[in-house]
């Protein structure tokens, strides 16, 4: 069982990783599918949940139910103790200068949506004030809670989405940076790593282009905080958006982290209780953030189980997780190319690139891949990955897809090759 450690170590060389001990801490990881061992690689879908994670929402919904924020007695103030406190740790996972700037939503596409509903042709702010003649800036491997949320603006305001194009390696197109980044651009919002190609964006050189022409940068980074060590200052960003339930923790919740001086400038997402400072008949005035953005109830046991699954990440170390994903990246990239017929979307080398690896199989669709591999205890994605830009772009209705994560290991990768195997001789 990982145990949580005081402090987490700096590592000069290859860290520790013992896979077997974290498996072990996965109740479902046991299961077996159709009399075969479960082989789970849907992890970018969402991801298994350990037994500290259970075990501390478990404990909080038996010894300390209560409302937050707005008690005074003690069930109440551990609940609102907990609450905060995830907010802390999620803010030191990520390098954010404080608490304050971590909003909790109800999941990624909720927090993106928080920044776009911010821009308005009235905002008092500059920086928030959108209109014709305005730019908005995505990609076309963007996942469509980074896409649909601008769209609707553009639909509100006249202003004019824009996007990046994709490589035939798939990596972003950056071509034409310059002028598709301009004095008219508001927000730059793009992917950090692809939900559908695997691919891990350099943003050193859109970030440059954006700081230089004054607009803002969001990053969804979703399917980055999971796997890699990310600090906000180290990419500075403007916002990020993710979610608990692919880093091991519940539903229901996700993040929202802004720059200080921004949040307080964004006017409220929601009204209701706890979001407001004072309250008549004839107007309300504001919390500041976050509680401003944080109306009504929140998800406090959600909450507590992902300050729970930042405690497990953080005891196996981000940068061992990293460390072993890419070694299984590089293993699971060289065994599918030994499956006949099989074409792999997105980078086809471990650089620049996560564990999720997307597929097509000549001949056979998705939907029957999967399900030839769901009767083998194969657990995979199958369909557009909510990106159907990226499979137009690359000429496919669908792609099957693999994501990996800590405690994947190669026989399961191996047990995913001889699947495909299976698939074949099925239907060719």
């Amino acid at each position: 069982m990982i145990t949580i450690p005081a402090g987490m170590p700096q590592y000069a060389d290859k860290p520790r990783f013992d896979v077997d001990a974290i498996r072990a801490d996965f109740p479902i990881l046991s299961r077996t599918i159709n009399g075969y061992p479960l082989v789970y690689l849907d992890s970018g879908n969402t991801s298994q949940k350990p037994r500290q994670v259970i075990d501390a929402m478990s404990a909080h919904y038996a010894q300390h139910n209560a409302n937050v924020a707005r008690s005074v007695h003690q069930l109440g103030t551990e609940a609102t103790e907990a609450y905060e406190g995830a907010r802390a740790k999620v803010a030191a996972f990520i390098g954010a200068t404080s608490p304050d700037e971590v909003v909790f939503t109800k999941n990624s596409t909720e927090a993106i949506n928080l920044v776009a509903h911010a821009f308005s042709g009235r905002a008092t702010d500059e920086r928030f004030r959108l209109g014709p003649g305005d730019e908005i800036v995505v990609s076309e491997m963007e996942h469509h809670s980074n896409l649909v949320p601008w769209q609707l603006l553009c639909e509100r305001t006249g202003a004019t989405l824009r996007w990046f194009g994709i490589t035939e390696q798939g990596r972003l197109d950056e071509s034409t940076l310059d002028e598709l980044v301009n004095e008219r651009t508001k927000i730059v919002s793009i992917v950090h790593t692809s939900n559908i190609l695997g691919t891990v964006n350099a943003t050193a050189r859109i970030t440059a282009r954006v700081r230089e022409v004054g607009a803002l940068l969001m990053l969804d980074c979703s399917q980055t905080i999971p796997h890699l060590p990310f600090d906000v200052v180290d990419y500075d960003v403007d916002f990020i958006a993710f979610t608990a339930h692919k880093m091991l923790g519940p539903t229901g919740i996700g993040v929202l982290w802004g720059r200080s001086s921004l949040l307080e400038a964004m006017p409220p997402f929601l009204g209701g209780g706890s979001m407001v400072e004072t309250v008549t008949m004839g107007k309300t005035t504001y919390a500041p953030p976050p509680a401003r953005f944080e109306a009504g109830t929140p998800p406090i046991a959600e909450a507590v189980g992902l300050g729970a699954a930042i405690d497990y990440l953080s005891a196996v170390g981000m940068e061992a997780i990293a460390w072993h994903e890419k070694e299984l990246t590089a293993y699971a990239l060289d065994a599918l190319t030994t499956v006949q017929g099989l074409r792999i979307f997105g980078p086809t080398v471990p650089v620049g690139r996560g564990g999720t690896i997307s597929f097509a199989v000549d001949g056979i669709h998705p939907h029957d891949v999967g399900q030839v591999l769901d009767n083998l205890g194969i657990q995979v994605r199958v369909g557009h990955h909510c990106a159907r830009p990226t499979c137009v772009r690359f000429g496919v209705p669908a792609m099957t897809r693999a994501s990996l994560y800590l405690y994947t290991t190669t026989a399961e990768i191996d047990a995913l090759v001889r699947g495909l195997e299976q698939v074949r001789k099925v239907f060719m």
